[in-house]
């Protein structure tokens, strides 16, 4: 004997207890209405069951009406285990935060090179008196690193100058004169430019490296003097290592690109190292006005222009201006040398601190 239809207050039942307790259940109630209504022995299933033994009929009007309510169940358990996902994320996502506004652990700040802060300064310096600023390549031809520069295949500058020299005929620059000849062959005067970087020469010991840097400056105009030379060095001189009025005094030299040649003095304690203090001189560079055969090299005429060149080892002023007594370290990567020696990238080198 077949069974007859389920009663639609046997559903209108289920639903009214299973929807408002699955709408209210935390999670673990919610996996347990789920099971108790839709699992192998839920209250669903065995509805679902009871079907086979209906006429086709009552199963037809039947089945469509607990197939409405799995529907309703089904539904009810997907939003509300939405929900409690989405509440579960947003408690996990709290508890686990990072307040990324918060500082970090104090770590040490970095600073500016001694080196890139004394380039800065000299750019700063120069630039103000009207100098642009040149640079060049680090491998040099024969040509402008010595022939152009009145230093012919013979002379023992180029011995002197213990270069590095590479296959093709080519160098590492042993100074930043070249960039002085490409300049020159690259535009008319009047030239106001210097030219700071990296030089290299075979030598290492607490006073010199293989690799070390350079500053040169050069002026060619019409009617340029020895004056104006010592009137430059005094004023850059005086403003890098902020001593009004620095003793300088220009000395009788040799250098084949100059004629005549200056070596450099200032003034200085030769008992206390203090710059600007005392009865002593100590050498800080090189220069000269410019030689009439570097001029014509370059296809300037010396009859018309004359020119003053100079150089400065940076390196050197700066291990005087901060009292460093050893080269090496400059280059030996020691994070708490450059801690002290070092400069704070807020604070850009400009004239308005004294240079």
């Amino acid at each position: 004997m077949q069974a007859s239809a389920t009663p639609p207050d046997e559903l209108d039942a289920l639903r009214a207890a299973a929807l408002p307790a699955i709408a209210g259940a935390d999670s673990a109630a919610l996996e347990e209405l789920r099971v108790g209504l839709m699992g192998k022995q839920g209250k669903l299933t065995a509805l679902l069951k009871s079907l086979g033994a209906m006429d086709p009929e009552a199963r037809k009007s039947a089945g469509a009406a607990i197939n409405v309510l799995k529907a309703e169940i089904t539904e009810a358990l997907t939003a509300r285990r939405a929900v409690l996902d989405a509440a579960a994320l947003e408690a996990q996502l709290a508890a686990e935060r990072i307040d990324v506004t918060q500082p970090p652990r104090p770590e040490p700040s970095g600073a500016i090179h001694p080196l890139s802060r004394t380039q800065d300064e000299l750019t700063a310096i120069f630039g103000a008196m009207g100098f642009a600023i040149k640079d060049g390549p680090d491998i040099e031809n024969d040509w402008n690193n010595f022939s152009a520069l009145n230093i012919p295949g013979h002379h023992p500058a180029r011995a002197m100058m213990d270069t590095f020299y590479l296959t093709g005929g080519e160098v590492l620059r042993t100074h930043t004169s070249p960039v002085q000849i490409r300049t020159m062959l690259e535009q008319p005067p009047p030239i106001r430019i210097i030219v700071p970087g990296r030089t290299f020469r075979s030598d290492h010991d607490a006073t010199h490296s293989p690799m070390f840097h350079q500053c040169e400056g050069l002026v060619i105009g019409e009617g340029i003097t020895l004056g104006h030379l010592k009137g430059c060095l005094q004023d850059f001189l005086s403003a890098f290592f902020q001593v009004p009025n620095l003793p300088v005094r220009l000395r009788s030299s040799y250098f084949p690109f100059t004629e005549p040649s200056m070596e450099v003095d200032i003034g200085w304690n030769k008992k206390t190292g203090e710059i600007g203090g005392g009865a002593d001189w100590l050498e800080i560079g090189g220069s000269g006005m410019v030689h009439p055969n570097v001029l014509a090299n370059c296809g300037i005429d010396p009859r018309q222009y004359q020119g003053f060149a100079f150089g400065v080892g940076l390196e050197r002023i700066t291990m005087l201006k901060h009292g460093i007594a050893d080269l090496r370290l400059f280059y030996e990567s020691d994070i708490r040398w450059l801690r002290h020696y070092g400069v704070s990238p807020l604070s850009p080198a400009t004239l308005h601190e004294g240079f």
